[in-house]
């Protein structure tokens, strides 16, 4: 179904494409913008819709992983189907869903992050190569006035990105959403396989203290995925407070220079 709705999505787009070059080469067919505005709707359309389903389709796969490792550690419990297995496992179903949703929002994060430092960057880069290329064709005299002001405008956008770059840590928000997501997906293959003396419980044998052990890993498994959840968010927020002291050192450092210069 999606695969379906996916090539549609391709010919619509294709057929607005070529609806556009046909209105630029016969211009005195008058069903030409009809077919445009059609094609260009229905791209939109099916755009939105194959957007809207994969999302539905990637949450069900996601809650139906996180249903196989509650599952599986429920198994592990050999309570059968007791009162205490189904309540223990909805706990881990919880808990695994709650972590999964920390791990969805920081790959979000580092995602965005990362695609807007490499989009500066080869801006940069871009403007900045571009700009003695220009000033040699503003050196031909072409009769063009619009040419005289690219290699001006040019290093100025350069010199805009790179300062964008350098006042938003782009770079530092991508690395360490990077990080953190991969000490809480470490941290859930732990709990789920008890590679951790605090989550394991198959080598406990009355049923139990094996129960009382499984709450017990549930506690320390929330625990700790709300201390590395934490200290991302005040690692974020002393950087940001210093941030914030620089500036008003360099504020004071300023405002000490022009005293300085008045008297």
């Amino acid at each position: 179904m999606l695969s379906f709705l996916r090539i549609l999505e391709y010919l619509s787009f294709a057929t607005t494409i070529g609806s556009g070059i046909s209105i630029y080469l016969f211009r005195d067919l008058i069903q030409l913008p009809i077919v445009l505005v059609v094609s260009i709707a229905l791209f939109i359309f099916l755009y939105l819709l194959n957007r809207q389903l994969q999302i539905n389709y990637t949450q069900k796969i996601k809650d139906s992983n996180v249903l196989k490792k509650a599952t599986l550690y429920g198994n592990v419990l050999q309570l059968e189907n007791s009162p205490e297995n189904i309540q223990i496992t909805q706990e881990v179903e919880k808990a695994l869903r709650y972590t999964q949703e920390l791990i969805d929002d920081y790959k979000k994060t580092r995602q965005k992050a990362r695609n807007i430092y490499y989009i500066l960057q080869l801006g940069t880069i871009v403007f900045s190569g571009v700009t003695p290329i220009l000033v040699l064709v503003d050196k031909l005299e072409t009769g063009q006035p619009w040419l005289k002001w690219l290699p001006v405008i040019c290093p100025a956008i350069a010199s805009i990105v790179a300062s964008v770059v350098t006042s938003f840590p782009f770079q530092e928000n991508w690395i360490s959403a990077n990080r953190v997501v991969e000490l809480l997906e470490a941290e859930q293959e732990k709990f789920i396989l008890g590679a951790n003396v605090s989550y394991r419980i198959y080598d406990v044998e009355d049923t139990t203290e094996r129960c009382k052990k499984a709450r017990n890993s549930i506690a320390n498994f929330i625990t700790k995925v709300n201390t590395i959840h934490l200290k991302q968010v005040e690692g974020q927020e002393s950087t940001q407070q210093e941030e914030k002291k620089e500036e008003k050192n360099n504020l004071s450092t300023e405002q000490a220079k022009s005293l300085l210069k008045n008297t």
